[in-house]
């Protein structure tokens, strides 16, 4: 970007701020929601509105995916589907908007991201021509200007517009019209409405501080007493300041940050706001309200919140959205590359697979046992992510995570594993971290942690361990590929005369010794030797074989010749083959002190191909050729 585009998107943006600073009068904006009711709509109904416009997609194990929350979280999309079949049952005016939003879970579960989502949202939202709303000038809770029309009249105009208003004026703007505008409603000013957190303009957040110092008009504000001595008495608006919490959230949201610490007499408040849609103040009437009542807390509060009798009545009126960590490793990657892509370590390199090892320690940990057999931790992860592991398939996964009621409550939270992840990186003379490494951050934080107890560190050692179990196949793997890769050639051959042996058997036909041009049988110990690389049992050979020659057929037909990678199983066969027939190599290539000029070659070869495809530098790729050698000479 160069400075004449800097200054064309400022001027832009100036051009969008005039805009945005629309006023004019009541009958000119009566003229604009005749033309378009959608920016008289309410506040459940505006969001609502608001994450379905981004789109929605067909999302894991069902459940829908919506494109509003998928850049920042990941792996909810149940409890993601849960908020907005509330925004929906709300939008259309049911009584889910006359609760409250409460999201429960643990720390670091992605309860407040939710909310900052959907705060940020709106701010977005309504500087856009959908997303517009107007206010009456002046008014400290941005009132609705539809509200000066009168009650009489609001079901004609509802019935021949399609303008639903419920609501009244509040204290401040009746006031205004009768003694500023002496009752005519048409040249009451009105303006266009852009929310904010910093100004406080739409979005209200509430902290629960010490019970004996929080007073209740943070949430529904107080009395000015500068303008007593002018005003005279109390109840008159000019001398209230409307500026609470729940004043400035009118037709947005406002959040309760860990609402149920908050002091009973504080919480009682909502029950007029939930239910009845008023705000309670002082001196004054009930004042009417539109708005989302967000609250999030953690389990051990909620227990104790249901637990006490007295809050019974807001218990009733709170609609609850459980928030479990993510149990799905690829979403849990996603996570740490989303809050490491924040960062600033462009100076160190972060190996493959190291992000997945991580996930993977933080999603075992946060597992249930199963009581199924032959259903490990290990299993019961890669079954969630996905994978069909031995005796299990991916229509089973419900039948599992019905074995469970708190799954995904407990366990290591992302704000653990990204700090372990940050230390490493930052120690001195790091330029690139690997998994082994990861491992041991995670580890050497179990000291350090003051919230796990003897039985969780060594419960967390455990899963450790399995984490790096896992990662040693991996490691295996990669290392397999790239030497694959290396003698390219031996795979081919090794192929052909795989697909040569499997023409013969299928068609019932002999091949010919290359040395004596005699007939003889297909090859049976090769074939088999392949085959079993991939669980292909002695029953199914024949079908994996015929498999393989229609695959053969459909691309000769089509002009094509069949490669090394045409079939992904045979594919993986070959080189687990290749990779078994040559580990004696490998296992001298990787773990030599002083290797020779042919192993200084096979493992330049090696590197490049992991730099080049796998995304390796040379230092990493390095110690995993170092580690890999260390595993086979075990």
């Amino acid at each position: 970007m160069d400075s004449t585009d800097v200054r064309a998107r400022l001027e832009a943006y100036r051009q969008q701020q005039k805009e945005l600073d629309w006023t004019g009068t009541f009958e000119q904006y009566f003229d604009i929601a005749i033309k378009n009711p959608h920016v008289a709509q309410l506040a459940h109904a505006r969001i609502h509105d608001m994450i379905m416009e981004e789109g929605v997609e067909e999302g894991p194990n069902g459940n829908p995916r919506y494109n509003f929350f998928g850049k920042q979280l990941f792996g909810l999309e149940k409890p993601i589907a849960q908020v907005v079949e509330y925004f929906s049952a709300a939008a259309a005016r049911l009584e889910p908007r006359k609760r409250i939003l409460l999201l429960m879970g643990p720390v670091g579960g992605g309860k407040s991201t939710v909310a900052i989502m959907l705060r940020e949202g709106l701010e977005r939202y309504t500087r856009t021509s959908r997303g517009a709303l107007y206010g009456i000038k002046d008014c400290p809770m941005h009132e609705e200007p539809l509200h000066l029309i009168p009650r009489e009249m609001r079901a004609d105009l509802h019935r021949d517009f399609g303008l639903h208003i419920e609501g009244s004026l509040c204290p401040s703007c009746a006031h205004m019209l009768r003694h500023r505008y002496d009752g005519d409603i048409y040249n009451v000013q009105v303006e266009r409405v852009v929310f904010n957190a910093e100004t406080r303009v739409g979005l209200g957040t509430f902290v629960p501080s010490d019970p004996k110092s929080q007073d209740i008009s943070e949430l529904v504000g107080s009395i000015d007493l500068s303008t007593i001595g002018d005003i005279g008495v109390e109840s008159d608006p000019r001398a209230y300041r409307f500026d609470g919490e729940l004043n400035i959230a009118n037709r947005g949201i406002v959040e309760l940050i860990e609402v149920l610490k908050a002091d009973e007499k504080l919480l009682y408040v909502l029950l007029t706001l939930t239910q009845e849609q008023n705000i309670k103040t002082g001196r004054f009437s009930l004042v009417y309200a539109d708005e989302v009542v967000l609250g999030h807390t953690n389990e051990n509060e909620y227990k104790s919140f249901i637990g006490n009798p007295k809050s019974e009545a807001l218990q009733d009126r709170i609609i609850l959205v459980r928030v479990p960590y993510n149990l799905r490793v690829s979403e849990e990657e996603r996570i740490y590359e989303k809050l490491l892509n924040q960062s600033n370590i462009s100076n160190v390199h972060i190996a493959p697979h190291t992000l997945r090892v991580a996930s993977t320690f933080a999603v075992l940990s946060r597992l249930e046992p199963s009581k199924k057999a032959n259903m490990s931790l290990v299993k019961k992860m890669k079954l969630y992510d996905g994978e069909e592991v031995e005796g299990w398939k991916l229509k089973d996964v419900r039948e599992v995570q019905e074995e469970t009621v708190r799954e995904g409550m407990d366990g290591i939270s992302p704000r653990y594993i990204i700090d372990r992840l940050s230390n490493a990186l930052i120690r001195q003379g790091v330029t690139c971290i690997n998994p082994i490494n990861a491992l041991r951050a995670l580890r050497d934080g179990f000291d350090q942690h003051t919230a796990f107890n003897k039985d969780e560190r060594d419960r967390y050692l455990n899963l450790l361990a399995d984490t790096r179990r896992e990662y040693d196949e991996l490691a295996k793997k990669e290392v397999q590929r790239a030497f694959v890769y290396a003698f390219e050639d031996s795979a081919r051959t090794l192929l052909n005369n795989y697909l040569d042996n499997v023409e013969a058997f299928c068609r019932k036909e002999k091949l010919k010794d290359p040395l004596t041009d005699e007939p003889m049988e297909a090859d049976e110990k090769l074939m088999r030797s392949i085959e079993e690389q991939i669980g292909v049992t002695d029953n199914a050979k024949q079908t994996f074989r015929e498999s393989i020659l229609m695959a053969m057929a459909s691309l000769a037909r089509r002009g094509k010749v069949f490669e090394y990678t045409s079939d992904e199983r045979l594919k993986e066969a070959i080189e687990k083959k290749l990779f078994a027939d040559l580990k004696d190599v490998i296992k001298i290539t990787t773990s030599t002190k002083t290797p020779d000029a042919e192993q200084l070659r096979r493992i330049n070869e090696v590197v490049d191909r992991l730099m080049s495809d796998h995304g390796y530098c040379a230092v990493c790729a390095r110690d995993l050729l170092g580690y890999v050698g260390a595993l086979l000479n075990r």
